[in-house]
């Protein structure tokens, strides 16, 4: 299964995070298939860049967002388009 995930990125004690489409085996900083965003919680209020054509993409393609990905998407509103678009067909 394809899925839309956290990959950690930074240094010690200053975590960022890439979004990627991944396999749900492969381990959390191992290979993956595309980059989709980044997240920096450090910022105040949290960075969420997030390029929405790519997350609709794979969400279309059956791609599983994690529970902290799922959140990500719904804040800058992605989550809402897709399901709109999957009521549509």
């Amino acid at each position: 299964m394809v899925k839309i995930r956290l990959r950690r990125t930074g240094t010690k004690k200053k975590p960022s995070y890439r979004l990627v489409v991944a396999d749900a085996r492969a381990p959390r900083d191992g290979a993956f298939i595309n980059i989709i965003g980044h997240y920096n919680p450090l910022t105040n209020p949290e960075t969420v860049v997030i390029d929405e054509e790519k997350a609709l993409h794979w969400l279309r393609q059956g791609a599983q967002p994690t529970d902290t990905a799922a959140r990500l998407l719904s804040k800058v509103g992605i989550m809402e388009k897709f399901k709109a678009l999957k009521e549509k067909t």
